[in-house]
Formats: C-alpha cells, structure tokens, sequence
C-alpha cells in the first residue's frame, strides 16, 4: 500500500500536505517497538511506559487505533492469535524495517545537533 496524503493545516489555517506515518509519532513508534515479543493491547500501553520511564503515554483508545492501522492498512504487526478475548500482537518483517528507518533518521538527527552543538562552541 502506498502513502497517503492527508490534509493539514499550518499555523496561518493554510493547507500543507504530510504523507501518512512518513514519521512516526512517538507513540506509534513505541507501540511498535514493544512488539518485538508477543503481547496484547493492555501490555502494550505497560510496556511502553516501562520503556520511556513514563516520559510517553499511550491509552487505549490511540493503543487500539494505532495497533488496528498497523494490522490492518499497513502491516507492520500481525494478529498472533487469540486468547480468552485477549488479542496477542507481533511486529512483522516490514514493521521491523519501519522502525530501522526510524532510527536512521533520528541517527540523522542526532548528529546534526552533534554538529550544529560543536560548530557553536568554535
């Protein structure tokens, strides 16, 4: 499936065009990467708390969100199986590679500020 265009607007209420999940938010990039072992919805949301220390939350009602459009439209987790009612979750291949792009980006990021922060102290 291909990228999106979603309608946006910038500060001065004009139209911008962003491609859907072309970056993740953070919650979306936690969620997916707490799939790395089996999981259900309510251990998502613990886990990602876990993982940022409380610095980023998710609740159930985005949890539920991003894990149905990451299943269904996009593919980056897969239904595992079922249990009493629970639904248990798993990261898929291409998901992993989202999150590896993810990365490289923040990399990216990173170093640029390395680098905007030394040429500061020159």
């Amino acid at each position: 499936m291909g990228l999106k265009y979603l309608s946006i607007f910038d500060k001065r209420g004009e139209k911008m065009a962003r491609k859907e999940f072309e970056t993740l938010t953070p919650q979306m990039f936690y969620i997916l990467l707490s799939l790395y072992e089996p999981i259900c919805g309510l251990e998502i949301m613990e886990k990602v708390n876990e993982m940022t220390e409380g610095d980023v939350r998710v609740w159930c009602w985005n949890t539920l969100c991003v894990v149905a459009t990451f299943l269904k439209n996009i593919g980056y987790i897969q239904l595992l199986k079922e249990e009493n009612k629970r639904k248990i979750y798993i990261i898929t291949q291409k998901g992993k590679e989202r999150l590896e792009l993810e990365k490289e980006k923040m990399q990216k990021q990173i170093i640029l500020f390395m680098k905007k922060d030394y040429e500061d102290e020159i």
